[in-house]
């Protein structure tokens, strides 16, 4: 029964026995009867008056209740004749202005939040109360080959990313800067914050691959000027010795020292060595930009196929080309360099075997991508951190610069590398062009 039905149904029985009562005791009396009956009458106007002053307020509650629950706060009242009531109905005007103002900014600052998070250059995930990923930027799309639609709501694993494991590990307001396949490098970091009382968790990936990589170059470059000029200085000065010397034993004839002639030809012999060995380091710093041409990668991969076969069959080793059916692959690029890249691998690979193994080159075009892969010893998980790290090298006499040149060229395309051994027993290098 609501409020209104038992105000009237007291009314009415309040008045009611009142009337009786008067009509009892003074029914004998019709001035006192008919003036107590004109106070009846008042009494009921003054009760639904009463009724009134209660009800508009109540109203008021209602209507202003509903258009929260509607979150509709463009509704005002206006004021009344009651003072009462008008204090309400400033109070809640006031209050709703407040609420509209505060939804409007933080309506700003949501579109504008969204907004940065989507045009960040750096990844940025963020996760759920769940720990599910609930925001995934397009940086991390491109990062982790994911489309937002298909891993929003989903725990991190569905990534399939190396980068997920490394992340788990990390405690929440640390950082680290994580290495992959030698020549990807990001910085990622887990932070929280506070939403609804209870703490979220962010992630953010920055991919520092191009700054540290340029650092480097820019450090060994000037070491190797440095070095490459005070060779030359020194190879310079003895080797004019050297010369001088020879020619003067030379015009003795006869009377030659032969072991001081051996000595001579080892100076000289080893004299072309070490100039060999620093041009091979200057050919790192002195690599040019990249003359990008129309080339069909195609008739390019095939060429090198055959130019190398050969000499893979002094070590009983099989190298298959996979064009998987693309009969023209034209794209633009250095034909001279990444001939140069595709020879260099090769003989990695070559490298890696004993012999009686397989080398498989395949092509694939979407992505545009070239596969290089080999039945070797694999790569153990220490020398993956340090592949393409300037002069690294687990060969005995190796300068580490083979991997280091092919790295330059590949980045200079704008195109990547990435080495790694597989659980199958193969070594897969993978170049891919943008």
């Amino acid at each position: 029964m609501s409020i209104r039905v038992k105000y009237f149904l007291f009314v009415i029985i309040v008045h009611g026995l009142i009337t009786y009562l008067v009509f009892l005791q003074l029914q004998d009396k019709k001035g006192l009867f008919i003036l107590a009956e004109i106070l009846i009458l008042i009494s009921l106007v003054l009760s639904f008056q009463i009724y009134t002053g209660f009800v508009k307020p109540l109203r008021f509650i209602a209507n202003g209740v509903s258009a929260l629950e509607d979150r509709d706060f463009s509704v005002r009242f206006q004021l009344t004749s009651s003072s009462e009531l008008n204090k309400l109905i400033q109070v809640y005007n006031s209050l709703i202005d407040n609420i509209r103002e505060e939804r409007v900014q933080l309506q700003e600052q949501h579109y504008f939040l969204e907004r940065l998070i989507q045009a960040y250059p750096a990844a940025i995930i963020i996760l759920d109360f769940d720990g599910n990923i609930a925001n995934f930027n397009p940086k991390a799309e491109e990062i982790f080959g994911k489309k937002s639609s298909n891993v929003v709501g989903q725990a991190p694993a569905v990534l399939e990313h190396h980068l997920v494991g490394h992340i788990e590990n990390l405690a929440v307001g640390s950082a680290e800067v994580i290495k992959l396949n030698g020549t990807e490098r990001y910085k990622c970091e887990v932070a929280q914050f506070l939403h609804r009382g209870f703490y979220r968790k962010f992630i953010l990936i920055q991919e520092v691959s191009k700054e540290i990589l340029l650092a480097e170059k820019k450090a060994y470059g000037k070491v190797i000027r440095m070095m490459a000029h005070e060779v030359n200085n020194s190879l310079g000065a003895t080797n004019s010795i050297v010369d001088t010397v020879k020619s003067f034993l030379e015009e003795k004839g006869g009377e030659v020292d032969v072991e001081m002639a051996e000595a001579l030809a080892l100076a000289i012999d080893r004299h072309s060595s070490l100039s060999r060995f620093m041009h091979n380091f200057a050919e790192v710093v002195r690599l040019p930009k990249p003359q990008l041409d129309w080339v069909d990668l195609v008739t390019l991969v095939k060429d090198v196929a055959k130019l190398m076969r050969a000499n893979l069959e002094e070590k009983d080793i099989l190298l298959n080309f996979d064009d998987s059916g693309i009969t023209s692959l034209k794209i633009r690029l250095d034909k001279k360099q990444i001939e140069q890249v595709l020879v260099n691998l090769i003989k990695n690979a070559k490298e890696a075997i004993d012999t009686s193994g397989q080398i498989s080159l395949r092509l694939l075009k979407d992505p545009v991508q070239i596969i290089i892969a080999d039945n070797g010893s694999g790569i153990s998980p220490d020398v993956q951190e340090q592949l393409f790290t300037p002069f690294f090298s687990t060969k005995k006499d190796g300068q580490g610069v083979g991997l280091t040149l092919v790295r330059e060229i590949v980045l200079n395309h704008g195109a990547n590398i990435n080495l790694t051994s597989r659980e199958d027993g193969w070594t897969y290098c993978t170049i891919t062009f943008q």
